[in-house]
């Protein structure tokens, strides 16, 4: 490996900070603010450059923007004379490729997936970190130090999961809040049955919720269906599928969720 990818090569061997998408997606979102203040600061040449350049790209926009809001060109070649005559019910079959068919195409397909995906819990009420968190001293006599935090909402941690050692575990999870089954309702069969959770596939309330195995109101989970007979087209028995938690497990002791058909 070249000595200058010395950090892709750290990233590799040891990952990246658990809240890694959470600073990316706030970072984008500053660079608006950011650019606004370098174009006010800026004097001189470097003021006159960096206009220049964001006039450019002004104008990129516009131009991609212009020509996404075209959507009744033809874009098929004009036919050309036939040789043979053609019967009258023919005549007006035609059906240029339009852009606008193209764009209703889309919607349409973006519509589907919203309604495949559709959860019994669109929106759920957000969690504050005090309450998330609980904040442990640490240090032999001082304990002054206080970067460590124990998780005080049940979570999901897989069979094969290994603490690290003590001294650099900065998120503890209780043994007594890890949960490994939940009662899922399938919505068609109107059943309930205890099946085991698989993994945490989505948090609501954070990506770094999502990675830590918080199982919160509103979390996308995977549970083994295996024992529901549940088969595909195909004839293939369905192993895992994602469920939705609709309760508040800290308050009822248990993982309820509804199946996602």
């Amino acid at each position: 490996m070249p000595q200058n990818e010395y950090i892709e090569r750290w990233t590799k061997q040891h990952g990246r900070r658990l809240d890694h998408e959470e600073r990316t997606r706030k970072k984008a979102a500053r660079e608006g603010h950011k650019q606004s203040k370098d174009a006010q600061k800026l004097h001189g040449l470097r003021a006159k450059l960096y206009a220049k350049k964001r006039h450019n790209e002004k104008i990129q926009l516009r131009k991609t923007l212009k020509a996404h809001e075209q959507k009744s060109i033809k874009s098929s070649a004009p036919s050309e004379p036939s040789s043979q005559p053609l019967p009258a019910y023919l005549l007006d079959r035609e059906q240029p490729n339009t852009a606008k068919a193209l764009s209703t195409a889309i919607k349409q397909k973006r519509a589907e997936k919203a309604a495949k995906f559709s959860v019994p819990l669109p929106k759920v009420k957000g969690i504050a970190e005090d309450e998330m968190f609980k904040v442990v001293k640490t240090g032999a006599k001082t304990k002054k130090k206080g970067w460590k935090r124990v998780i005080t909402k049940p979570t999901f941690v897989g069979p094969d999961f290994t603490r690290r050692p003590v001294k650099y575990e900065r998120f503890i999870r209780p043994m007594g809040l890890r949960y490994k089954k939940a009662n899922v309702t399938h919505p068609e069969l109107g059943v309930t049955v205890q099946i085991p959770i698989l993994s945490v596939k989505k948090n609501p309330q954070s990506p770094m919720y999502t990675a830590l195995g918080v199982l919160t109101k509103g979390t996308i989970i995977e549970v083994n269906v295996s024992e529901l007979g549940m088969v595909t087209a195909g004839g293939k028995v369905v192993w895992g599928r994602w469920a939705q938690i609709t309760n508040n497990c800290e308050n009822d002791g248990c993982v309820n969720a509804v199946l996602l058909v």
